[in-house]
């Protein structure tokens, strides 16, 4: 339907007559539409919002008691779903965002699917996530990667349950309708528990790439990108920036890409993996950036700023910051975050877009 008020002021019979077959043959005149289909500035549907992980965990404990794990519902997997997205099961309309749960001795079913998907570790141990037949550790603060395509199931050996986070591009790819699924093994195919996954041993070696891997992979063939080292790199930055040296992003705030070692560039084609650590004290200065953004805190305590409102954060606890919202983190203590964007796809397409207090870039 076209509005009045989007029509001519010289509202007469053929003009009328005009409209009337516009909208008989579903036409909409880009003059009654410019302001929705090319605003000044992006206008997202999603907004800011945050979850808290205190929240969040007894729920999953709960689905964990109530709702099996098995063939046909596949994962017990909390979607998050952003309060501006229409009752969609969306974080931001390119990601999904989910906590995962596992009980003691469960397994949940191989499959594999055209989007890509990682997990993030906040807590716990005992899973191992089977990635087309490499039995994979998850540990407090690891980062994991299920390309997609490729096979998965978790299995959990321990007498504890295990949660964490799964991010995926399932909005994007629900949009471009690019989606593919398909059921695998009805376990895993592989219960061992190897303290370092096959792909860890191979690519793993600071500096050294496997002369049996020179073809670049679309996306990285590392299956875990272990707490260790990232916290290493991060611990050396801040080391180096009290030697005088400029080794961090900003005054007191380290942080690191994950990266896809045959290419230099993202872990996925769609996603992008980061981890930011603030000095006590630090706050960032207000951005605005063209793509939306997840975190979550992994270690300490602070707060985000989101559009103008601030949220006291603390461990777990996740946050979404939708395409041009201005954000900024501010750090009680040491404060550590982990974050993950559609990124790779904002650069690639060019369209990303990132403005400071200072100006733009």
């Amino acid at each position: 339907m076209i509005s009045d008020n989007a029509k001519s002021s010289e509202d007469t019979p053929e003009l009328q007559q005009l409209y009337a077959g516009f909208e008989r043959e579903r036409i909409m005149p880009l003059w009654t539409q410019l302001g929705d289909l090319m605003p000044l500035h992006p206008r997202p549907q999603a907004v800011p919002h945050v979850w808290k992980w205190a929240t969040l965990f007894p729920l999953a404990q709960r689905a964990g008691d109530l709702v099996p794990v098995g063939r046909g519902g596949e994962r017990r997997a909390l979607g998050l779903a952003n309060p501006g997205m229409g009752g969609r099961p969306y974080i931001s309309p390119t990601l999904w965002a989910a906590i995962q749960y596992l009980g003691p001795k469960e397994t949940a079913p191989e499959h594999r699917h055209a989007q890509n998907a990682f997990r993030f570790v906040v807590e716990g141990e005992g899973v191992w996530t089977v990635v087309n037949g490499d039995p994979v550790r998850m540990s407090r603060g690891d980062f994991l990667l299920t390309p997609g395509w490729h096979f998965h199931g978790h299995h959990n050996q321990s007498d504890k349950p295990m949660a964490w986070i799964d991010g995926l591009d399932i909005p994007f790819s629900f949009q471009n309708d690019v989606g593919f699924f398909e059921f695998g093994s009805e376990r895993v195919t592989d219960y061992a528990t190897p303290r370092f996954s096959r792909s860890e041993r191979l690519w793993c070696h600071p500096g050294l790439r496997p002369l049996s891997g020179l073809q670049n992979t679309v996306s990285s063939p590392i299956g875990a990108y272990r707490w260790e080292h990232t916290d290493r790199a991060l611990t050396e930055q801040l080391l180096l920036e009290d030697e005088g040296q400029p080794a961090t992003v900003e005054q007191g705030h380290a942080a690191v890409r994950y990266i896809n070692p045959t290419t230099g560039g993202d872990v996925m084609p769609t996603i992008r993996a980061e981890f930011h650590r603030l000095r006590a004290g630090t706050a960032t200065p207000p951005r605005r950036e063209v793509g939306s953004s997840v975190f979550q805190v992994f270690n300490g305590g602070g707060s985000v700023v989101l559009a103008g409102t601030e949220h006291k954060l603390d461990i777990g606890d996740l946050f979404v910051v939708p395409s041009w919202v201005a954000w900024s983190l501010q750090a009680e203590t040491s404060f550590d975050l982990f974050r993950f964007s559609d990124a790779p796809i904002m650069e690639r397409l060019g369209f990303a877009r990132t403005q400071l207090e200072a100006g733009e870039r």
